[in-house]
Order: C-alpha cells, then sequence, then structure tokens
C-alpha cells in the first residue's frame, strides 16, 4: 500500500485504499538531448498547483469531488536508465493491479516507457494517444536506444502497427517521418482527426502520454526543446475533455523544466493542465 503525502498536487489527497486514479511523479532527465531540468517538475507543480483552484470552469467538475491520491515520488537514481524505467514499471504496475489508474508526472519523454511497459502486460490490446511537438521515433540518439527522443519507438517495438496515434508534431529527422508512414499514425502540426481517432478507440485500452511542448512555444517556454508552431493552451484543454469518451487505463504528463521560464507561467501552464486531465480521466 502507498502511503499519503504530506505535500500533494491540490486536491488530491485521498487515501490508497479509496483512491480510483494514483498520481505519482518521475524526476529523471539523464537522457535529455538539449536542457535539462525536467526532474524539477514534480515538486514544481506540486507547490504551484496551490495557485490555482481545485473547480474546473471549463468541464465544470471539482478535485474535491473526486477520489485522487498524490503518492509523491520515487526515488530515482539517476545513472542507471534501465533501473530507472524498472522502477517505474514496477509502480504503475503496482496501482494498476490493485484495479486503479496511475498518473505519472514526468520528468523526461523516456519515463513513459516504464508506465507502457507495465500497462502493455496488464492490457495486451492497448493503444496509445500521444501529444507531442517530437515525433520520438528515433531508433537511437548518439547511439543510445533509451532516450527521450525514441521512447515512442521503444514503444512501438511493444505494441507494433496501428496502435500508436500521434499529434501536434513538427519535428524529426526525415526517416522518423517516414517510419511513422509505415507504422504509426502521425498528424503534423495540429490535432486534426482526433475525434475519428476517439471514436475509433472507445472501446479499447488506452494511454494517453502528453508532452508539453505540443504546446506553442510563447504559451510554453519552460521546457527543455521548445518548438515553435504549437497548439493553444484552449486547444489542448479542448483535446483532453475529449478523453472523457475513452477507457484511459494510465497517463502521464512531462518535459516541464521549470528553470527555463522564470515568471512561473510555464508551471501554471502544467498545473492547470494537469487539473483538466485529472477531470477528464475521473468520473
Amino acid at each position: 500500500m502507498l502511503n499519503s503525502q504530506t505535500s500533494c498536487f491540490i486536491g488530491c489527497d485521498k487515501e490508497y485504499d479509496e483512491a480510483k486514479t494514483v498520481i505519482f511523479g518521475a524526476p529523471f532527465d539523464s537522457t535529455t538531448s538539449y536542457r535539462p531540468g525536467t526532474r524539477s517538475a514534480p515538486r514544481a507543480i506540486r507547490a504551484e498547483s496551490f495557485g490555482i483552484e481545485t473547480y474546473s470552469p471549463y468541464q465544470d467538475k471539482d478535485l474535491l469531488d473526486l477520489s485522487i491520491m498524490d503518492s509523491g515520488d520515487l526515488d530515482l537514481p539517476f545513472g542507471n536508465t534501465e533501473r530507472v524505467l524498472y522502477m517505474i514499471e514496477e509502480r504503475t504496475e503496482a496501482i494498476l493491479s490493485d484495479g486503479k489508474r496511475p498518473l505519472m508526472i514526468g520528468g523526461e519523454h523516456l519515463v513513459t516507457l516504464g508506465a507502457i511497459r507495465a500497462a502493455a502486460k496488464k492490457y495486451p490490446d492497448l493503444h496509445i494517444i500521444h501529444f507531442d511537438a517530437h515525433c520520438d521515433l528515433r531508433e537511437d540518439y548518439l547511439e543510445e536506444k533509451l532516450s527521450h527522443a525514441t521512447v515512442i519507438r521503444r514503444a512501438w517495438e511493444i505494441l507494433g502497427d496501428g496502435r500508436i496515434f500521434q499529434f501536434g508534431i513538427r519535428s524529426g529527422e526525415r526517416i522518423e517521418f517516414e517510419f511513422a508512414k509505415e507504422h504509426t499514425s502521425l498528424q503534423k502540426f495540429g490535432l486534426t482527426g482526433l475525434d475519428e481517432v476517439i471514436e475509433k478507440l472507445k472501446d479499447k485500452p488506452v494511454y494517453f502520454t502528453l508532452d508539453l511542448d505540443v504546446l506553442d512555444s510563447s504559451v510554453f517556454p519552460g521546457t527543455g526543446t521548445p518548438e515553435a508552431g504549437g497548439i493553444s493552451f484552449i486547444e489542448l484543454i479542448s483535446a483532453i475533455i475529449k478523453l472523457n469518451k475513452l477507457n484511459i487505463v494510465g497517463c502521464d504528463m512531462n518535459e516541464l523544466s521549470p528553470i527555463y521560464d522564470i515568471s512561473g507561467a510555464s508551471t501554471a501552464v502544467a498545473c492547470k493542465t494537469l487539473r483538466e486531465l485529472l477531470l477528464a480521466i475521473n468520473d
């Protein structure tokens, strides 16, 4: 059984036994390819969450009415990537085995792989919806197969063709886009086609992974690899709300790097996004 935390995301202080969704942090950024700092995100998001309300006027829902627990951060060894992924897989598997939904706060995007490994074992028909600026489909990055630039490629190796749906993508090597044409469903630049994918997957188990750099860098500069040309905050929230039509069995939000936005605006965006995601996937 996981223990309650004295510091938690606003409104997410239920006991483990009664919780339907369990938050945990994965403060890891050892494979970051450009600017590190995402290891600070889970702590920053919790602290700054008390600057927002538990109530969402977008959805007319309140976190206080839901059974959500924030179980704190994993103590991850930064020099051992495989060990980190195993620890994330183990935590995700424990939450899933208790009939609860895991929601992980990264950290860099590689942390998603550990959660996908666990979710795919429990749900052999697992599908992924992926919001991001980057393809993350490289075979390797600087000869390393485990990287935030390769995470969706590694997920594809687990799930295979026809199970990964990517949106907002606007950066990657040519070979990544060519790979996507054969093996994933990739929507460049925006969220066109999301409604059709939701309709297609409404009876399937779905893992949702959100890289916050899908947002335009003018909205969300506090990230390690900012990319101009992204979606707006309202577009993102509108899309997240639609996820309530799906069987979301697990999810994560990653790639906030608070140190690159000293105004705190990017962290505030992350807090509000997490609130809307929690409300969308919980009844």
